[in-house]
């Protein structure tokens, strides 16, 4: 499901797991490729992207609603802290965005540095409004710290789908390229970042988003999940 890969000082983190929804498995194999970057020593940058038509569709809800999910708060809890995890990386992060990003998929993709969306296919879309699942605290923080207005409230309220052109125009995307130049122009950017210095970089990012982050890892779920 989560491929681990080098391409100098970038390692390329592939989510292979089809719409890559969030789930047990999905939130452990994240966790167990970011202890391996953040562990590697020398200049090193992420760059995560999916496969085929999703970099990654968000929740798992026919698990979390199944009888495999015994603590659901506790697994929400879980996606939070991953989010925030990423959000301070210690290491330049880019998200190659190669198709649909939704839900908690493009939270994901707002928790990166930056960010390079396919311009042709995919969308970016936060449609909780319309799947009556209210954002967590955390995850609203992370948002707001990361779109800018008019977009935060138009993509909260409205679950607009937003392509690559337009997500860059609204302030949600860094880049937008072809299908074949997403992958490279994301590694392209994350080795150009690779040689800032770790500790100095979390430390930098825990400033700029710790009230996000202190959220995220907090774990409210507020109104979601009731």
């Amino acid at each position: 499901m989560i491929e681990l890969t080098r391409e100098g000082p970038v390692f390329v983190l592939r989510m292979n797991g089809g719409e890559n929804r969030f789930n047990a498995d999905f939130v452990a194999g994240m966790n167990r490729a970011l202890d391996e970057v953040e562990a590697a020593p020398g200049p090193s940058a992420l760059v995560t992207t999916g496969a085929g038509k999703f970099y990654s569709n968000g929740l798992d809800l026919d698990w979390i609603g199944g009888d495999a999910c015994t603590d659901r708060p506790g697994f929400i809890r879980s996606v939070q802290k991953l989010l925030g995890r990423l959000l301070v990386f210690p290491r330049p992060t880019v998200a190659a965005a190669n198709g649909h990003a939704f839900a908690a998929g493009g939270m994901l993709l707002l928790a990166h540095d930056f960010s390079v969306m396919r311009q042709d296919r995919g969308f970016f879309c936060l449609p909780e409004a319309d799947i009556q699942i209210p954002f967590t605290p955390g995850m609203s923080a992370l948002i707001a710290a990361k779109v800018p207005q008019p977009a935060l409230h138009e993509t909260c309220t409205t679950g607009k789908r937003y392509g690559g052109d337009e997500a860059v125009r609204a302030g949600i995307v860094s880049q937008a390229a072809s299908e074949a130049e997403v992958l490279s122009a994301a590694v392209g950017r994350a080795a150009a970042l690779a040689s800032k210095d770790a500790r100095t970089l979390h430390l930098i990012k825990k400033g700029l988003y710790g009230a996000a982050l202190e959220s995220l890892e907090q774990g409210s779920i507020g109104g979601a999940f009731a």
